[in-house]
């Protein structure tokens, strides 16, 4: 399963989930009248902003997830029957990938660092004048010739690839004047194309670096568990668990983990590459948007995508998982 972190929030999202699952409904009222009124009558300025994004987009995936689980199994941890064998989150995804597998306890704790971790990202995105101090954009071609292009005009500023999606999607965050530079050099490049993103900041990047100090304090007040399932790391694309030396804890791990994802890449397309590999072969994508779903279509030909984030989409999804396994 694949939770989503970003994609494309848009008004009324959630709703029809809401209104059809018990259990979807169950998690928008947790959630809270902000979130639930954001979700169902926010307008699209409203959800870009960063404060309002990470917990709506949190909600809406956990309300998918909480749907699936109760229609394959009627709300059996273990979907039904369906081997759920692995999970991952894309970028605040993670969180939300973290919180199904049991390391997060509760979904008030969750929304509550999500909270905190959108607020210090967006302060982190902010120059001294309180304006926007940087931005992204995704860059389609070679991921090398992407990064000869970023060496090419950084010129001393902050600009780095931030999530390297598939293996023709990479995308770059930076300084505003830097962004600029690789655009017009990515204009004059062979094979690459350059669209801006509309963000608020330089998400995933060094620049990020207050707000992961400030993480780091906000996660020591969460206790955190071993995973009752797989979770897949933006860090290293690999278990998440993988690399804890003898006698760290579970959860001083895992708060080391979180820390540092904030300021650095997303590994999106090994982390998919790594589930196939460890005989993933169905993919359901939960949360706003398709991007996800995407991203497995261009880094694995011929693997199964489905998502669900509506009462259409959960339908469609369960009329194709019934009778298959291994998601």
């Amino acid at each position: 399963m694949l939770f989503a972190g970003q994609g494309a929030q848009y008004p009324g999202m959630g709703k029809s989930l809401y209104d059809l699952s018990p259990a979807a409904r169950e998690v928008f009222d947790a959630a809270g009248p902000d979130i639930k009124g954001w979700c169902f009558e926010g307008s699209k300025e409203d959800l870009r902003q960063t404060h309002v994004t990470q917990p709506t987009v949190f909600a809406v995936a956990m309300a998918a997830h909480a749907a699936l689980i109760e229609a394959l199994g009627d709300g059996g941890s273990d979907g039904g029957g369906i081997e759920i064998a692995g999970l991952a989150g894309f970028s605040l995804g993670e969180y939300a990938a973290l919180t199904a597998a049991g390391c997060i306890r509760g979904l008030g704790e969750a929304l509550d660092i999500i909270r905190k971790r959108g607020e210090y990202m967006a302060e982190a995105g902010r120059g001294e004048d309180g304006g926007q101090r940087g931005g992204m954009a995704a860059l389609y071609g070679e991921r090398q010739a992407i990064a000869d292009c970023i060496d090419a005009v950084r010129e001393g500023d902050v600009l780095e690839a931030t999530n390297f999606n598939s293996p023709l999607q990479t995308t770059v965050a930076g300084d505003l004047a830097a962004l600029d530079r690789l655009r017009k050099r990515a204009r004059g490049t062979e094979g690459l194309k350059f669209v801006p993103l509309s963000v608020s900041a330089a998400f995933h990047s060094s620049m990020m670096k207050p707000a992961s100090e400030k993480l780091a304090l906000a996660l020591e007040a969460l206790d955190l568990a071993e995973p009752k399932t797989p979770v897949y790391a933006n860090l290293t694309g690999r278990d998440i668990m993988e690399g804890r030396p003898a006698g760290v804890g579970a959860a001083e791990w895992l708060r080391g983990r979180l820390t540092l994802q904030s300021m650095n890449p997303v590994r999106w397309q090994e982390t998919l590459e790594r589930m196939s590999g460890d005989g993933i072969g169905l993919f359901i994508e939960l949360g706003p948007g398709k991007t996800l779903s995407g991203f497995v279509g261009k880094t694995l030909p011929g693997a199964a995508a489905l998502n669900v984030e509506d009462a259409e989409s959960l339908g469609a999804a369960l009329a194709e998982i019934r009778g298959l396994g291994g998601c």
